[in-house]
């Protein structure tokens, strides 16, 4: 079941999908034949209209072509207002906003946390609240991004996701012993469900140190992308050298994982030892 989220009327994204309903209704179109003139299904059509499902640029795009900006209704100004939110940086929002939340299969690789798509809230508050000179507002607006973010797992079509974490991540204390048995509950928790696995990567690995990163497939024959972290812009690309590059580097980190069973085990006993 599709985990729906509480919405504020006046939020730019809900008023996008306000707008997208009255047109088409106005045009006399059905949610099928706007879903043909996206490339996305009559389901997406309807999650844009009900505001459950973030907009991509090209959506806003392509409905300002199929309507033509009727009644000086822009949805390109509208996604511009959406990603404009507070909740992240900048350079993060192409990849939340529009790869992340069609992507077919997620890859991810993280040395030094538990990667944000499997956060608890707990864990998130507290890391965010160690950013340099946030305040306390800034703070929840993150933990709210990231937790919305995380919607993508409670849809009716998820993505696979293939998570690779450093072992060292397990006994990496953020926030103190009850944040983190909380948090690697959770992990066992999702590893439950049929399209998340994850894997504890041996610390010998030094291949992947470097950075975090995720690669994302897409569909429709649309290139891979990947996200790299960096301490202080990352990047979003599919630029075909970096993604094949830290493709390259992804295979080789899983060259050291342990298999599933192994890894939920070693989750479980470092969640004892968080006394």
């Amino acid at each position: 079941m599709e985990v729906v989220p509480s919405l504020d009327p006046g939020s730019p994204r809900v008023r996008f999908g306000v707008e997208m309903r009255r047109l088409r209704e106005a045009a006399q179109l059905s949610q099928a034949a706007v879903a043909s003139r996206l490339g996305c299904t009559q389901t997406q059509v309807s999650r844009l209209e009900k505001a459950t499902r973030t907009p991509s640029k090209s959506d806003a795009e392509r409905l300002d072509r199929l309507f033509g900006t009727a009644d000086g209704v822009s949805f390109t100004r509208l996604y511009q207002r959406i990603i404009a939110q507070p909740g992240g940086p900048v350079w993060f929002r192409s990849w939340a906003e529009e790869i992340e939340p069609t992507a077919l299969v997620l890859r991810s690789w993280d040395p030094l946390l538990i990667p944000g798509l499997l956060q608890t809230e707990s864990y998130a508050r507290h890391l965010f609240s160690q950013a340099p000179q946030i305040t306390p507002d800034e703070v929840e607006e993150r933990v709210r991004a990231r937790m919305r973010r995380q919607g993508i797992l409670d849809r009716d079509n998820p993505p696979l996701v293939l998570v690779l974490i450093d072992a060292g991540v397990l006994r990496r204390k953020v926030g103190g012993a009850e944040v983190m048995r909380e948090q690697l509950s959770h992990l066992v928790e999702v590893t439950q469900r049929p399209t998340v696995y994850i894997q504890i990567v041996d610390p010998e690995c030094l291949t992947g140190l470097l950075s975090a990163f995720m690669i994302a497939e897409l569909p429709n024959g649309q290139p891979d992308a990947v996200q790299v972290d960096s301490s202080a812009v990352g990047q979003v690309t599919t630029e075909h050298d970096i993604v094949t590059a830290i493709w390259k580097r992804y295979e080789a980190i899983r060259q050291w994982a342990y298999p599933d069973p192994m890894s939920v085990k070693m989750i479980e006993d470092a969640r004892q030892e968080w006394t």
